[in-house]
């Protein structure tokens, strides 16, 4: 029963050990701080990218609007 007097799994504890010798600089990896940071962006790249989208339909159909030659 190693680990589980604290009621957490000990692959869990694992874990956090050595994600706190990454955020401390005495393991190679990425850190807490840059991970958010990564995903923080990775979702606002992902919301441009929709608005980029809406954006670009929306051009193109005031370009019909305005221009009756263009094709649908």
């Amino acid at each position: 029963m190693s680990g589980q007097c604290t009621g957490v799994n000990s692959d869990t504890l694992r874990g956090w050990a050595k994600q706190a010798s990454i955020d401390a600089g005495e393991r190679p990896g990425v850190t807490s701080g840059d991970a958010a940071r990564i995903k923080a962006l990775e979702a606002e790249v992902k919301e441009l990218r929709r608005a980029n989208e809406i954006l670009l339909a929306a051009s193109s159909f005031f370009a019909r609007e305005l221009d009756p030659r263009l094709p649908w």
